[in-house]
């Protein structure tokens, strides 16, 4: 990216967030809304400031982020050798691929229920709840890039030896990981959804809690905070993983 873009890609997005900004504070001055139903610019900054001073924000935003690290974490360590393990075995994916299928299309909201009885409320049932949101898409992704190698690729591998783990580790890994990574940005999003409305039904802490008590207590500009840093954080854990398209036995997948 040159230095054309590189400015381009900072001021073109600021450019379009000041103007939303603007929107937002004519619309406001309009008096089209209740000032409880629809919070000022200033009374949301105001806000911000008001959660950073008792700490409220802050402990919100570590334990939401420890849910879906322990959630998204377990999905990913066990999901990727499944379905590599079903990817590359005929028998297991027969087997195996309909009742993936079945759990995939299944919300993970619909276990609420019992994540509650099981656990009770805390971190244990929004853990359960994201490690079900992510383990199978990843199962199915992982299962999906083994099946679309080419064959060249492990006929070329056996000519030169590599067999069993060096085969896995040197050719099917790398082969896979530019689709495996979209799918975990992906997930991860889909996990940091799960994880606000886990905690907005079975939480007593965390951002999604935090957005049920500032609607309970129509407090709308503590509300517009939480949705802003809920917003921010998920652009933060999505450019996070898009760090790992830069290694460089895997950016050969986004140069071809």
């Amino acid at each position: 990216m040159n230095q054309s873009q590189t400015a381009k890609s900072i001021f073109l997005p600021l450019a379009v967030v000041a103007a939303m900004i603007a929107l937002w504070v004519v619309v406001y001055a309009s008096g089209a809304f209740h000032e409880s139903a629809f919070p000022s610019p200033l009374a949301v900054l105001r806000g911000f400031g008001e959660e950073m001073r008792n700490g409220r924000l802050i402990n919100d935003l570590i334990t939401s982020l420890f849910r879906v690290s322990c959630g998204f974490g377990l999905a990913v360590l066990l999901g990727i050798p499944m379905g590599l393990w079903v990817g590359l075995k005929l028998g297991a994916r027969l087997a195996f691929l309909p009742i993936i299928n079945f759990f995939r299309n299944l919300s993970p909201l619909a276990w609420m229920p019992f994540a509650i009885l099981w656990f009770g409320v805390g971190d244990a049932p929004a853990i359960f709840l994201i490690f079900l949101a992510a383990i199978f898409p990843v199962i199915l992704a992982t299962m999906a890039a083994v099946a679309n190698i080419p064959t060249v690729y492990f006929r070329v591998a056996q000519d030169y030896g590599l067999v069993g783990l060096e085969q896995l580790t040197q050719v099917t890994v790398p082969a896979i990981m530019p689709q495996l990574i979209t799918t975990l940005r992906v997930t991860a999003g889909l996990s940091w959804l799960v994880v606000v409305a886990a905690e907005m039904i079975a939480g007593r802490d965390g951002l999604g809690f935090a957005v049920m008590d500032s609607r309970n207590g129509l407090r709308t500009d503590l509300l517009v905070v939480e949705m802003i840093v809920i917003g921010l954080i998920g652009i933060v854990i999505d450019r996070l993983l898009v760090q790992l398209t830069r290694i460089p036995s895997v950016r050969w997948g986004y140069e071809r």
